[in-house]
């Protein structure tokens, strides 16, 4: 089993996704004219004056939100995994994805915010199959990938975090995986009972704590050997470019492989272009009232996931000279982590290491719940036996985590990821006159001095797609 899922993600990652992935984020920077990158600092504004708006998340929650799922076990074993699979260079390739998926970031969730629409109890809804189906009149597209983020969000990548989390606790404390598992399980039970609004608020304070945490801790132990920093950029970048392995003939082969785990993983972290932050995208009341505000605020996310912590996760590795080599699995990935933390600072950063996985896999888990409950209500099946029967789902899949082969799970995951991200891209690519119009129309206003606001009059045709009182009922900004 293992093997064929590691077949198909070759044949899929091989060539196919890396290249629709760059070609995805080249062409929407130029496609949005440029304006996420032209205003990348009216993300701050939008935080700072974000409206609270009944049946609707700040700004800055539906951010915390979508980093919850980014920041997760992509972002420690996951590295691992990256460097296992394609080596130093992987890390190269890593921060090239993420730049050119910073576009596709904006392009989702500006599509996101813009087909939102309010559910039964008013609580705003959207994501990629909201614009499938309003956008595209395509509903079937929708649901296929409803069913898809199903099987990723409520199965697949809680399993992932509950046995990163269970490694490290036992590596770390030396307890019984599955006294960990059921710890975790019964703690995300609690919570996911508790609705999205105190989930929200959740995540509004844990999630930046956690990742101030660990950027702090990891950045100041690099900063302390900083003596070995210039040979591991040179590292990454000889290897990025197979210059290493030149001489020997196998520069196309490393070359390649670095590319293909480097986006691989950088898709598994900051999910840019998977269809996945989109759902908290459109949860928002827009700070200044217009699709492209929420856009540029969830592309910060890229680069918080990528550059900050995925970069601090592999300055560990490779500081520590403990990068995984091709003949380690990504089973003992959490542990290769813990191993070169210990080295390099000692015994009481394995705790510490332990400590942030367990609470980014929760924040994570109970994430990836709100998405999976979200898609849900899409397809109309949110029932409160629907939903009592995701959340055992959830469960199970947490208790799983500490039996079941690691590898095959990350293999699993990679398949489920590609299947999702070509659905979402084809969507969005179908939708990219909608993004050029967003972005044009607040390039207009701005250009003005005015705070750009979206009215959807002046644009009959979408208009006419929107869900009634998505946006002419909310109230004005706050001055």
């Amino acid at each position: 089993m293992p093997e064929f899922f590691s077949f198909i993600s070759e044949i899929l990652w091989g060539s196919l996704m890396v290249y629709l992935l760059a070609a995805a984020g080249i062409w929407f920077a130029f496609r949005s004219l440029f304006v996420p990158f032209r205003f990348f600092r009216d993300f701050g504004k939008s935080l700072k004056s974000g409206r609270s708006v009944p049946g609707a998340l700040t700004s800055w929650q539906a951010l915390c939100l979508s980093l919850a799922t980014r920041l997760g076990s992509g972002n420690l074993a996951g590295v691992a995994f990256a460097l296992t699979a394609g080596g130093p260079g992987a890390i190269f390739w890593m921060w090239i994805a993420a730049l050119i998926s910073m576009a596709t970031s904006f392009a989702e969730c500006a599509l996101a915010q813009l087909y939102k629409e309010r559910d039964a109890n008013n609580q705003l809804r959207g994501g990629p199959a909201w614009y499938m189906a309003r956008g595209l009149g395509m509903r079937w597209m929708g649901v296929l990938f409803s069913i898809f983020l199903l099987l990723a969000y409520g199965l697949v990548f809680n399993t992932i975090q509950s046995s990163v989390v269970t490694r490290a606790v036992h590596f770390a404390w030396q307890v019984p995986g599955t006294l960990t598992g059921l710890v975790l399980a019964v703690g995300c039970l609690l919570f996911m009972t508790r609705g999205l609004a105190v989930l929200s608020r959740l995540m509004q304070w844990m999630v930046p704590l956690i990742a101030l945490a660990w950027i702090v801790v990891s950045f100041s132990i690099s900063l302390w050997h900083a003596s070995l920093l210039p040979e591991v950029f040179e590292t990454i970048f000889k290897s990025a470019f197979g210059w290493q392995e030149a001489a020997t003939g196998t520069m196309a082969w490393t070359l390649s492989q670095a590319m293909t785990s480097g986006f691989q993983r950088s898709m598994s972290t900051n999910e840019a272009g998977m269809g996945s932050s989109p759902n908290a995208a459109a949860m928002a009341a827009s700070s200044p009232p217009h699709p492209v505000a929420q856009g540029i605020v969830q592309m910060i996310g890229v680069l918080t996931d990528t550059f900050l912590v995925c970069t601090a996760s592999a300055m560990m590795l490779l500081l520590a000279g403990s990068g995984p080599t091709e003949t380690e699995s990504s089973l003992i990935g959490i542990q290769l982590m813990q191993q070169a933390m210990v080295s390099l600072a000692g015994g009481w950063s394995a705790g510490f290491l332990a400590l942030v996985v367990l609470l980014f896999a929760f924040t994570s888990i109970l994430a990836n719940y709100l998405y999976a409950e979200n898609n849900l209500i899409f397809l109309g099946r949110n029932s409160r036996g629907n939903l009592l029967l995701l959340r055992g789902v959830v469960v199970v899949m947490v208790l799983c985590g500490s039996l079941v082969s690691v590898p095959l799970i990350w293999h699993i995951a990679d398949v489920v990821m590609a299947l999702m991200a070509m659905i979402n891209l084809t969507a969005i690519l179908l939708l990219s006159p909608v993004v050029k119009l967003l972005a044009g129309d607040y390039l207009r206003q701005r250009k003005l001095g005015i705070e750009p606001v979206f009215n959807p009059q002046r644009y009959p045709e979408i208009q006419r797609q929107l869900a009634p009182g998505s946006w002419d009922s909310l109230p004005p900004p706050s001055r």
